[in-house]
């Protein structure tokens, strides 16, 4: 089983710029694909990015593309998220999941795709 642990999270001003980790432990790190993912106050847990086992491939949800930014350090065995313009409707608890696919180049969106999980951090955006 992997362990995930998330930090970065707390709050940040509108139109700044957040930056979470996600660190991993109990596997061999490069041979996870990874993504976030965030649960806003009374919505549905909802994908934010994904990241290959080897970095080359990254997925996000369309509407963060453009002002997000996903990358990996296999060696630290962490994966970073980066938003940028932050906006109150950012704000909501973000999870780190991973699994383990003998694809090199795969990223996953679904929630269902994804085997372990981390405990979130929370982001909150003030106005």
């Amino acid at each position: 089983q992997v362990q995930l642990v998330e930090s970065g999270g707390g709050l940040v001003q509108t139109g700044d710029s957040l930056r979470l980790s996600c660190a991993a432990s109990g596997r061999t790190f490069s041979d996870l694909t990874v993504g976030w993912f965030r649960q806003a106050p009374g919505r549905e847990l909802e994908f934010i990015a994904g990241i290959s086992r080897s970095g080359r491939n990254t997925y996000f949800k369309d509407s963060l593309r453009a002002r997000s930014a996903i990358s990996r350090d296999n060696a630290k065995s962490t994966v970073y998220l980066q938003m940028d313009s932050a906006k109150p409707e950012d704000a909501g608890v973000f999870y780190c999941a991973a699994v383990f696919t003998p694809i090199e180049d795969a990223v996953f969106s679904t929630r269902s795709r994804y085997n372990d999980w981390g405990r979130g951090t929370q982001v909150t955006v003030s106005s």
